[in-house]
């Protein structure tokens, strides 16, 4: 497995270059964000609904890959829009007359979407709802007592709605189904495990691969299935596939590096079946010339001999995940994670409003995209929110002084919006390292050029609505560094004890069901990925809130152990009761260090503990 890079500001840098670099259907995804975003615009400007600029940003943040999945979403976001303008018009008639009534629904209101962003799969279209929410009560203040019962519940629908009518109908149209999807994946798989079996040192792709884990593509494939996107046979066939190819990236993941023939073989059997999948067809069964010389070669062969069968070498069975997290009513941090929030939306609000500067209402809106649950997260979010604000309002400027004056209908203005947005779109389109610096590129940029229903040329006003993102940005640091800190190292022990029990689980299987392992070693690898995204994150944090470097290097010593085990397990052919009784009481044993983490003298350097496999996990844990 690729050692972990070392979290350092030129490596956290080299990082974000390689995530700006083109691969397969980035794109697609680009041209794709930046043409709706122009339609969005458009359409807002015909018709008079306000803030297009929030309209886009919904566009961008929730456009996937995935047609059926963003379709879902977008259905999803109208029918709680309309729930939620349907309850508050009532309350905006009662509170209409009382600025402090109107303060306490917003607060209300906010606290409990953020709850539900935290503690449910709602993620982050919780968050989504609490900003309409806190849009709408602040319209309220703006319009006429006897109409706001009715334009701004109007205004702030419209707001969230069109842009995800546009999205449903423009994506039936041109977006790409989840099935095609999975088999590009799959090919993926293929083509990374080849490079590997080529060059055993170029492990990175695979390992990218490995640490997705399979229950995005399995998920896909359950829809495409469900929706009858794909012949029967063909989303059957694609649902083994995902779990059998990742069983071969195991596999490869597990081979001895010194097996220069069998590694050749395997090469070239996984890209004649990668050239199938491309085609659409069914890869063909391999031949072998000889027999395996090891249960980690067998069990490849085995994969790539089962993708040729109907159903794609296994039957998995479809999870559907728990609406609410298992730690919902008993974890503080969902309740402090709101509450924070709140707090840095309503100060902001009480600020802006209690100056008079309406113009850096985009403080508030910040509060609600920003915020994450630790410290590290956040802080990153808000690099990449100043980034990206900053890189947006240049091109907002640039295009208020030397386009904008050149336009003379929307046809113009939506060929300004495209062009600005296809750069906010290549980077939002990336990795989740970089991806909401694209969501900020495109949100200031669309701040700055549209005012009202059309395109704008008051600097000032672009200056005030920057202004406002930066003071937000403020705010949200001050209290998330603050007020109940949540390093992102405690995050990365959590990930890690929720590894270690998966592995130890994986080992628990004996080697006759050792297919059934799969799921399993895929959950460990995903949280091994998280905890190692985790400990990048470090350098963003206040520098007393850091843990001491060397708890650091244990914890990433203990990721490249427990990630080495992972394809031993999957692959051994031994009876691992003992190995899995050893890993359930490492976890406990991590688990009883988290609250208090080994003293920095005595937290092993990576290459320092004893032993190897079990037994260096054993040693990182105690310290």
């Amino acid at each position: 497995m690729t050692p972990i890079a070392e979290a350092t500001w030129p490596a956290i840098f080299a990082r974000a270059v390689h995530d700006l670099r083109p691969f397969p259907g980035r794109f697609g995804m680009t041209w794709r964000i930046a043409l709706l975003c122009a339609l969005v615009t458009a359409t807002a400007m015909l018709y008079r609904i306000p803030e297009a600029a929030i309209s886009c940003y919904l566009v961008i943040f929730l456009m996937r890959p995935d047609a059926s999945e963003t379709i879902g979403q977008a259905v999803g976001l109208i029918g709680l829009a309309t729930v939620v303008v349907a309850v508050m018009g009532p309350l905006m008639t009662a509170t209409m007359d009382s600025a402090f009534a109107r303060l306490v629904v917003m607060a209300v209101a906010t606290f409990v979407a953020l709850y539900l962003a935290s503690a449910t799969s709602l993620g982050e279209t919780g968050a989504i709802i609490g900003l309409v929410i806190a849009f709408i009560m602040t319209l309220s203040s703006d319009i006429p007592a006897g109409i706001v019962g009715s334009e701004a519940l109007k205004y702030a629908w419209e707001m969230a709605v069109m842009p995800m009518v546009l999205m449903i109908g423009f994506l039936l149209v041109v977006g790409r189904g989840p099935h095609s999807l999975v088999a590009e994946r799959i090919a993926d798989r293929l083509d990374a495990a080849a490079r590997t079996l080529d060059r055993p040192d170029d492990d990175i792709a695979l390992d990218t691969l490995l640490i997705e884990g399979n229950d995005g593509l399995a998920k896909k494939a359950q829809t495409a299935r469900l929706l009858h996107l794909a012949p029967d046979a063909r989303t059957d066939w694609l649902a083994g596939a995902v779990e059998t190819s990742y069983r071969l990236m195991t596999a490869v993941a597990a081979l001895a590096p010194d097996a220069t023939m069998a590694r050749r073989r395997l090469a070239a059997a996984a890209r004649i079946a990668r050239a199938d999948i491309v085609a659409g067809r069914r890869p063909a069964c391999p031949v072998r010339a000889e027999s395996p010389a090891s249960t980690a070669e067998a069990l490849a062969w085995q994969a790539l001999s089962g993708l040729a069968a109907a159903d794609g070498g296994a039957r998995p069975v479809p999870k559907k995940p728990p609406f609410l997290a298992a730690d919902a009513f008993t974890n503080p941090d969902h309740q402090r994670y709101a509450l924070k929030t709140t707090a840095a939306a309503m100060i902001c609000y009480l600020i802006y409003t209690g100056i008079g500067w309406d113009g850096i209402h985009t403080a508030m809106i910040t509060c609600y995209v920003a915020a994450l649950g630790t410290t590290g997260e956040t802080v990153h979010k808000l690099a990449l929110r100043i980034i990206g604000c900053l890189i947006g309002a240049a091109m907002g400027v640039a295009a208020m002084i030397w386009v904008i004056p050149q336009l003379a209908s929307i046809g113009g203005l939506m060929v300004l919006v495209f062009g600005g947005i296809l750069v906010a779109g290549w980077v939002a389109a990336g990795s989740e390292r970089i991806s909401y610096a694209g969501v900020q590129i495109g949100l200031a940029f669309l701040l700055t050029i549209l005012t009202g229903f059309g395109p704008s040329t008051d600097l000032s006003n672009a200056g005030d609505r920057i202004a406002g993102i930066l003071f937000g940005n403020t705010i949200i640091y001050v209290i998330f560094t603050g007020l109940w800190p949540r390093s992102a190292v405690a995050a990365v022990r959590e990930k890690l004890a929720e590894a270690l029990r998966a592995l130890a689980r994986a080992a628990a299987v004996p080697s006759a069901a050792r297919d059934t392992r799969t799921e399993d070693i895929a959950a460990a690898a995903v949280a091994l990925g998280e905890a190692r995204e985790g400990l990048f994150l470090l350098p963003f944090e206040p520098r007393r809130q850091q843990p001491d470097p060397a708890e650091v290097r244990r914890l990433a010593a203990l990721v490249g152990a427990a990630g080495a085990l992972a394809p031993e397990i999957a692959v051994s052919d031994n009876d691992l009761t003992p190995l899995a009784e050893r890993l359930a009481l490492a976890a406990d044993r991590f688990e009883e260090t988290m609250a208090s983490p080994p003293a920095a003298a005595d937290s092993p350097a990576p290459g320092t503990a004893a032993g190897d496999g079990i037994g260096r996990i054993e040693t990182l844990v105690v310290g």
